[in-house]
């Protein structure tokens, strides 16, 4: 009784403070707050909507079941997750958080994931998308392009890494549920055609009602997202000039230390575990201090995510019975890694590429690559809130006309 008495207080204490924050600091406060709408409005709803919708349409249509055909001799020994999480893993890759979570959590509603599998898959299968390392980070922030190959060789190896580690993860719990189960299933193309056959003629919507259905989640999913980039972009700002931040700052001083890290780099790491866009922009603008060390702090915050995101993935996992402990103590584990494996690979990879740069060949090649990654970014930045507004108003469209014909039957 003690204990929940104390969480309610503490809640309600944190909420009161935030309130009181907001009212003395109206003009911090609305500035953080369309910085947070910025992002959302320009590059976080018109990339990640397609891939939302392409992936609910999939997964009506069965081609997930078929790939978790063809992906089970390989998922299964790796992770142990079926092979449809081959599928998860390859959409959060190519459309970042929390894509993974919210594919995940949708396996799991369609009874295709236990409750300790989609616990482990989760984990490993949140991650930045490569626009974001390369574009914003690499490109944006650092204007050095190579150093994206070396944060993106980090992130998605210690991805993988988690996923390793994950795979011991329920164990005894899948033991006294299953009891040791240990079969190997081979692919075999004419069993994963008869499955997506199956799951597509199980499902009797109209394609016109999966596309709608897909578009509403999607939408829906967004505009929690949205809220989330909003709150804490203004959570942020408000700890900030509370001093809250210079004070956890200086109790990581002493780990910073210890890591032969520069203190100057404990205030970014800090903005950085609650938004890690605005902790790895803070980060590339330290001066008198090494790039590796930089990058080494840029990848932890990378792969821990942020509260943000993390608040995201709460939110949508608590749609089902997924646990949050596990994918929290997984970014923890990524956080370590990411770190480390940017210090081991600095030499060899982002130096080798530096000297590389001699040839002119490959000067061209990073020149194209920082053009690519910088035309998609400006692309999302100048026509981000055509789409989104063009999007949000169909949305709207789509909504008054199912109401409408609700209301007529």
């Amino acid at each position: 009784m003690n204990k929940s008495i104390f969480k309610s207080v503490s809640l309600a204490s944190a909420a009161a403070l935030m309130a009181s924050a907001l009212i003395i600091m109206p003009e911090e406060s609305f500035e953080a707050s369309v910085r947070g709408l910025d992002i959302w409005l320009e590059i976080v709803f018109p990339s990640l909507l397609p891939f939302l919708i392409i992936s609910e349409m999939l997964i009506a249509f069965g081609v997930v079941k078929f790939l978790g055909v063809f992906f089970e001799p390989f998922m299964r020994p790796l992770f142990r997750v079926p092979g449809a999480g081959g599928f998860v893993w390859a959409m959060g890759l190519a459309s970042g958080n929390p894509s993974g979570a919210k594919l995940t959590v949708r396996l799991r509603q369609d009874g295709q994931l236990t409750r300790v599998e989609a616990e482990r898959l989760v984990s490993f299968t949140s991650s930045s998308n490569p626009l974001f390392i390369f574009g914003a980070v690499s490109v944006g922030f650092f204007l050095n392009p190579e150093l994206g190959i070396l944060l993106a060789l980090s992130h998605y190896a210690s991805n993988i890494g988690v996923g390793l580690i994950m795979r011991f993860y329920g164990r005894k719990e899948e033991k006294k549920q299953f009891g040791e189960q240990g079969e190997n299933k081979s692919f075999s193309i004419v069993k994963a055609l008869k499955v997506m056959h199956r799951t597509r003629l199980n499902d009797k919507r109209p394609f016109g009602k999966i596309l709608g259905d897909a578009v509403n989640s999607s939408v829906q999913t967004l505009l929690m997202i949205g809220g989330f980039i909003i709150i804490f972009s203004v959570i942020n700002k408000v700890l900030f000039h509370l001093h809250i931040t210079a004070f956890a700052a200086s109790l990581f001083s002493s780990v910073f230390g210890f890591l032969n890290l520069p203190q100057s780099l404990s205030i970014p790491f800090i903005t950085g575990l609650f938004e890690m866009t605005l902790g790895s922009q803070l980060t590339s603008q330290v001066e008198n201090v090494t790039l590796m060390q930089q990058a080494i702090i840029t990848s932890s915050l990378l792969a821990f995510s942020g509260f943000s995101i993390q608040a995201q993935v709460a939110s949508i996992l608590a749609e089902t019975d997924i646990r949050f402990q596990p994918f929290f103590f997984a970014r923890l584990i990524q956080t370590i890694l990411s770190g480390v494996i940017t210090w081991l690979l600095f030499n060899p990879v982002y130096m080798g590429l530096r000297d590389q740069r001699q040839n002119s060949n490959v000067e061209e090649t990073f020149a194209a690559g920082q053009g690519t990654a910088g035309d998609v970014l400006s692309f999302f930045t100048d026509n981000g809130p055509v789409i989104t507004l063009l999007t949000l108003t169909a949305y709207c469209a789509y909504l008054l006309y199912t109401h409408k014909q609700a209301y007529q039957k």
